[in-house]
């Protein structure tokens, strides 16, 4: 039975989705709109997916129970470890499939946008893997807070482009991307890295990154005797990591599903990335969904420590999952992240990205019960944020 959190025929989740798109750019996403469903489902894209991702990107990841975690907050902890995935985050498991889908679709130059650099960096992997063109869109102010990530992308063979307009951020590089598009579209295709942007992306992103959930059904049989924990906690920028760790609970109403923002240095302090807050329902980036704008329309710039999460909006899955109250949007400033990102560091030895480091902070703001199963999505690990940890640590 088709859920209901499913995209309708024309891309909707509710009200939001939808494919707003300058008319150049019609012929590729219909293209891949009349065709994505039927390679993903073919025996061929599966058996190659499903072998990439067990013997190149190394799945499944693990889902460590954190016992010390655990013990402090009174809850069964555990973590879904996607930042064991190779190249270092959850943004892998799609990267894959979005590349065997345009090699099935005869693209010879693959496009991409990044903020905290980890799609980025999985894009520019999987395209040295089968020998594409790369060109990967990071915002100026990213590429110098990332700049171990952007020296992986160029060893890659990625070339790497700066967006210096606006925010010189995740935005500002999605922008300079679809411009790209635009100007190539026919031998080229837009890897996009999250549930963002026209149908069918949020859509096949999600079904792409639906592997984690899948994951920790499994897992969690084999843990608990039980496939479905209480609680998933998962952070959202665009919401890639969460739409893949919520996917399969989706339907079932005793799955408590947190989706946790960032708020930067607090939602109302004008430095925030708090979208459903402070956010109304418009257009960004080709889909219908919620996004920062002022009285004008004009998107707000979103501010957040993490470059991940560094977005004026949501996507259209979790626009909806907000709006229904499926999931419970909650935030987490800056200095709730650093903070959380050293308390795991200290009492479970593992660094955390700043993206992660958000999802975890909440933990001291929930009230658990005794013996409440909670997954947290580590989505990616911390080497690529540890000059901000260094001057967190320096004081």
């Amino acid at each position: 039975m088709k859920s209901k959190y499913e995209a309708d025929k024309n891309g909707y989740y509710g009200q939001f989705g939808g494919a707003f798109i300058p008319e150049l750019l019609f012929p590729n996403v219909k293209e891949l709109e009349d065709n994505y469903l039927k390679i993903m489902e073919s025996t061929s894209f599966k058996k190659e997916f499903t072998s990439l991702l067990k013997d190149y990107v190394g799945r499944p990841s693990p889902l460590y129970f954190a016992k010390r975690l655990s013990a402090k907050y009174g809850a069964n902890i555990y973590l879904k470890r996607e930042d064991l995935n190779h190249t270092g985050a959850h943004k892998i498991n799609n990267t894959i499939g979005q590349i065997l889908i345009a090699k099935h679709l005869g693209k010879k130059r693959i496009i991409a946008e990044t903020g905290a650099g980890q799609h980025g960096v999985a894009t520019a992997t999987v395209c040295a893997l089968m020998d594409l063109e790369c060109v990967v869109f990071m915002g100026e102010i990213d590429i110098k807070r990332q700049a171990p990530n952007v020296a992986r992308m160029k060893m890659l063979g990625a070339t790497v482009v700066p967006a210096t307009s606006g925010s010189k951020t995740l935005k500002d590089a999605t922008n300079e991307a679809i411009r790209d598009w635009i100007g190539n579209s026919g031998d080229t295709y837009y890897l996009i890295g999250s549930v963002v942007g026209p149908h069918p992306y949020p859509d096949m992103v999600a079904r792409l990154q639906a592997v984690i959930s899948e994951e920790i059904k499994k897992q969690l049989q084999e843990h608990t005797g039980k496939s479905n924990p209480d609680t998933i906690i998962a952070c959202v920028g665009g919401g890639s990591n969460a739409a893949g760790a919520f996917y399969h609970f989706l339907d079932d109403k005793d799955v408590e599903l947190i989706a946790v923002e960032a708020a930067g240095l607090g939602v109302d302090s004008g430095e925030s990335a708090a979208t459903s807050v402070l956010g109304d329902v418009g257009v960004l980036h080709g889909s219908k969904t919620i996004l920062m704008q002022d009285e004008y329309g004009q998107v707000i710039e979103p501010y957040s420590i993490s470059a991940g999460l560094d977005y004026p909006g949501i996507g259209p899955l979790h626009a909806y999952l907000n709006e229904s109250k499926r999931a419970k949007f909650m935030n987490a400033t800056d200095q709730e992240a650093l903070d959380a990102a050293y308390e795991l560091t200290k009492i479970e030895g593992i660094i955390p990205a700043l993206e992660s480091a958000h999802a975890l902070a909440v933990l001291k703001k929930i009230e658990f019960k005794e013996n409440q199963v909670v997954v947290v999505n580590l989505s990616g690990r911390g080497d690529k944020d540890l000059e901000t940890y260094i001057k967190y640590l320096n004081g």
